[in-house]
Formats: structure tokens, sequence, C-alpha cells
């Protein structure tokens, strides 16, 4: 049983890796496939196969589940920030993700069995200070890739950091810097009321690296 029930209009951190932390996503096909189940299983209704071809009319006619605020996907794991716009529509979204994309793995790779470890975990957001940067602490999980112990030694080059944040192609935040990417995938609103501007977006994240620092954001951590 969760700790607390997942309310409509709440905002939350979802986070799930793959059993063992073994890859989850094994080359670009992987990554994209995910992402196209991001707009198709986000909705109430049930799809059919010939909807999924044409994925900018399916995005028209959509019932939310739930609004996808940020994410970012990485080798063995995911992270989104969701907001809940309709009763147990987090649930359900994440069911249809989890079923959907394991069945194709499975398929494609010759598999059998469970591909993620458990149950989704997940933190409800519950101030403004905790929203504003669970998106950066999301968007920043690309830096362990290259730099694998920057939390705890901090970055002597943090533009190099940024420039590699800029390129990499499985995370939100290109849209919040001005590279819209997946458009039919996120509702930005909520957050760039925070920052009126994407360079006001980058600049924060920058500071964000130079200063790093998760007390605010501490008990959302849930890897």
């Amino acid at each position: 049983m969760r700790k607390h029930k997942l309310a409509l209009d709440n905002i939350y951190h979802i986070y799930n890796r793959g059993v063992e932390k073994r890859p989850i996503f094994m080359d670009e096909r992987d990554y994209s496939r995910f992402i196209r189940n991001l707009i198709i299983f986000n909705d109430s209704r049930r799809i059919t196969n010939i909807e999924h071809k044409d994925i900018e009319q399916l995005a028209k006619n959509r019932k939310l589940l739930v609004d996808i605020l940020a994410f970012c996907l990485m080798p063995n794991h995911y992270h989104f920030l969701l907001r809940q716009v309709t009763d147990n529509g987090i649930t359900e979204f994440m069911r249809k993700i989890g079923t959907g994309y394991v069945n194709y793995f499975n398929l494609k790779y010759k598999r059998v069995g469970t591909l993620f470890q458990g149950k989704f975990k997940s933190a409800l957001i519950d101030n403004e200070s905790q929203f504003i940067y669970i998106p950066h602490y999301i968007h920043l999980n690309p830096i362990d890739l290259t730099f694998p112990d920057w939390r705890e030694k901090g970055l002597k080059k943090p533009k190099n950091a940024i420039e590699f944040l800029n390129s990499y192609k499985w995370s939100s935040y290109p849209d919040y810097i001005g590279k819209s990417k997946f458009p039919l995938v996120l509702n930005k609103n909520p957050i760039t009321k925070f920052f009126r501007t994407a360079e006001e977006y980058q600049n924060d994240i920058a500071s964000f690296i130079k200063d790093f620092d998760l007390s605010d954001i501490s008990d959302l951590i849930l890897e």
C-alpha cells in the first residue's frame, strides 16, 4: 500500500527503474517507443491500432489521465513529474505505460518476465519550493552519465555539464529552454509560470548546479 493516496489535481514525482538495476532502454528506438507511449497511453479512452498511426490526431482527441510536467529517461530508470487530472489517473497511466512497454521490450529482445523493479514510487509535491526545484533535479539526471560523482564532488566545468544537458535527447529539459521537442507529451504551463523565458529557466538550472543543494527536496528523492 502507498503511504498516500494519489489524489486529483495533486502533483507527484514518479520514479521506477529496471529490475536489478538492469537497462530498460537498449537503443534509440526503445527511447522513442517509450516517449510515443507517453502520448498514446495518456488517454482514458480505449485506443485502436489505427489511431496509433495518426498520433497528432490522437493527441487532439485524448481525454487525459495526467498532465506530464517534466520527464527524464535514463538507461536503467525514468523520472516523471505528473499532475493527476482524472480519478485514479496516475495509477492507470502507469499501468498502461508499464504493460505496453514491457510487452514491446520482451518481444523485441526475446525475453520473459518483469522488467521494472516492482511498483512505481511516488512522492507528493506539497509546497512551492519543492515544485520549483524538483524539475531541476529531474532534468539534471543525465549529468550522471558523464560526471558520475558530480553530486558529491561538484563540477569543475559546469559549462560542459550544461552543454551535455542541451544535447541530451530523452528529457523534457530542451522544451524548457526553447527547443520544442515533445509538445504532444508535455504541459509546460504550470512550470513556466515561474520562469518567464527559456533563458530564465536555463539560468536558474545553472545556478542550481553551482550551488547544488537537495535539502529542500530530500524527501522527494526516490532512488
